[in-house]
C-alpha cells in the first residue's frame, strides 16, 4: 500500500479550504460512525484513519507541517513497505527540513558567515598547519553556536514538525499506537536527526562563501 494520504482519507482535494476540510470529516465520520456500522472491524479501522488525519490537515499549523513533511509513492515502495523505510524517509525530510531552515537564516547574515569562516580559519591553521574546509572543525563550531542562532520561533516550528512527523508515523504503521516506548525511542531519533540537519545547514551556508588561501 503507497504511504497513507490524509486527503484521500478525508476525500478532499490538496487545495482543500479548512471549512472543505472540516465538513469532509463530518461526512466522513457520520459515515463510519460505530452506531451506524455494529461490530464492523473495518469501519472501527476507518475511523480511526478519519480522526488521525483530520487532527492533522484539521489544524491549519499542523497542516503546513504535514506538507512538508509528506512523502509519496516516489518516496516508499508502493508494496507494504517496511516500517525501517517509511522511518528512514520521514527522517531525510526532517534533515532536509533542518538543514534548509538553519541555511535561510545564516543567508540573511553574510556577516556573520565570514565572521564564522575566519574563526574556522585560524583553528584549521593552528590544528593541521594549511587552510582547508574541514568539515569536523565545521561541525564543531555548529554546535557551539546552535543554540543562539535558533531563534524561538525556528523551535516551535522544529516542535510543530516532530509532533506531525510522529502522528504520520503511527498512523502508517512504523510506530505501534499505544507503544510509549517506540513513540519516545522514534522521537529521539527524529530529534537527533533534525539536529544534524541544522548543522549541515551551518556547513553549506559556510562553503559556500570559503575560499582557501
Amino acid at each position: 500500500m503507497p504511504p497513507l494520504d490524509y486527503y484521500a482519507v478525508l476525500g478532499v482535494a490538496r487545495s482543500a479550504s479548512d471549512e472543505e476540510i472540516k465538513k469532509a470529516y463530518r461526512k466522513r465520520v457520520f459515515e463510519y460512525h460505530p452506531d451506524r456500522n455494529p461490530d464492523d472491524k473495518e469501519a472501527e479501522a476507518k475511523i480511526r484513519e478519519i480522526n488521525a488525519a483530520y487532527e492533522v490537515i484539521g489544524d491549519p499549523e499542523n497542516r503546513r507541517s504535514y506538507e512538508r513533511l509528506r512523502f509519496g509513492p516516489e518516496d516508499v515502495a508502493e508494496k507494504a513497505p517496511d516500517p525501517a523505510i517509511i522511518l528512514e524517509a520521514m527522517e531525510h525530510k526532517l534533515h532536509d527540513e533542518g538543514q534548509k531552515e538553519v541555511f535561510a537564516a545564516l543567508m540573511k547574515d553574510v556577516a556573520r558567515i565570514k565572521r564564522e569562516l575566519a574563526l574556522i580559519r585560524e583553528r584549521t591553521v593552528e590544528a593541521q598547519g594549511y587552510d582547508s574546509f574541514k568539515e569536523p572543525l565545521v561541525f564543531d563550531r555548529a554546535s557551539e553556536i546552535m543554540e543562539e542562532l535558533v531563534t524561538p520561533e525556528m523551535e516551535a516550528r522544529r516542535k510543530r514538525l516532530l509532533d506531525v512527523a510522529l502522528q504520520m508515523m503511527v498512523s502508517q504503521g512504523a510506530i505501534r499506537k499505544g507503544d510509549d516506548r517506540g513513540v519516545a525511542d522514534v522521537r529521539n531519533r527524529f530529534e537527533t536527526t533534525f539536529h544534524r540537519g541544522w548543522l549541515s545547514g551551518f556547513r553549506n551556508a559556510l562553503e559556500l562563501f570559503y575560499v582557501r588561501r
